[in-house]
């Protein structure tokens, strides 16, 4: 048997999830390894925040087991799942700032909603947070003051002041130019490493996901067709990774058969 050192923090089996006819999970299986960021890829629409959100028991799956540090999340073990939402944080798409809150408030609310501490414990955990993010001279602003890469900052502030052992992120990257992906995968990366915490990542920017990431999975019609190391997903020649991460050379390809007047077959087109 493993011991809990190498054993997987979490270990997601099987999981099933369908909204009327439309299966969007079918089978997905994950491991996470502890201490590690894991990026889990897909196409739009391939159903990747549905399992975060299976994963962070924001919805509950049709089938399957999710089991946290050796322990099964059963819908009806109401102790189990409380104490994973103690040692879990879920970082938002949209950051889910509350605007009416300063920075300093924003960051505090999580242990005020969890915790029995003092009102003076958790504003000096609240700035601590601030702080290891660079955001302590911004105590007092709101969201709305800061600029976008602040607010990321901010929304991962709140999520570790909690001290998790796991942090979900869902699709962190959305709507970001090139340069700010770039950044904000810096950033998960770093604080990832700084604080020891399980990450998991969804999103579909398959380069900074691979120079950022210790293991990747792609998620395709409702399963892990590829479970590996970056190295090993840019080695791969199974045919939906190729399709999914050489599209741009496909595009490429693509537009050089236009410029050179050639007629495209129906698979380009």
């Amino acid at each position: 048997m493993a011991d809990a050192a190498t054993e997987p923090l979490l270990h997601v089996e099987g999981l099933h999830k369908r909204f009327g006819e439309h299966a969007v999970l079918a089978g997905a299986s994950l491991d996470v390894p502890r201490g590690r960021l894991v990026t889990v890829l897909g196409r739009s629409g391939a159903g990747k925040s549905v399992f975060l959100k299976c994963l962070a028991d924001v919805l509950q799956p049709d089938e399957g087991r999710i089991c946290f540090d050796g322990r099964e999340l059963k819908p009806g073990d109401a102790a189990v799942r409380a104490e994973f939402r103690r040692r879990c944080s879920f970082l938002f798409q949209s950051n889910a700032l509350f605007d009416s809150l300063t920075a300093l408030e924003n960051v505090a609310l999580p242990l005020e909603q969890t915790t029995d501490l003092s009102d003076k414990e958790i504003t000096e955990r609240s700035l601590e947070a601030l702080r290891q993010l660079e955001l302590d001279g911004h105590r007092d602003r709101y969201p709305g003051q800061m600029s976008g890469g602040m607010q990321k900052r901010l929304a991962l502030a709140r999520a570790i002041v909690t001290r998790p052992e796991l942090v979900l992120f869902d699709e962190p990257t959305a709507g970001l130019d090139p340069l700010r992906r770039n950044a904000v995968f810096a950033m998960i990366a770093k604080y990832q490493r700084q604080f020891g915490f399980t990450a998991v990542v969804v999103t579909h920017d398959v380069p900074e996901a691979l120079v950022a990431s210790d293991r990747v999975a792609l998620l395709d019609k409702g399963r892990m067709c590829f479970e590996g190391t970056p190295a090993e997903f840019s080695a791969s020649s199974d045919g939906v990774v190729c399709d999914f991460r050489d599209s741009t050379d496909a595009l490429g390809r693509t537009l050089a058969a236009i410029r050179r007047g050639e007629a495209l077959q129906p698979e380009d087109s």
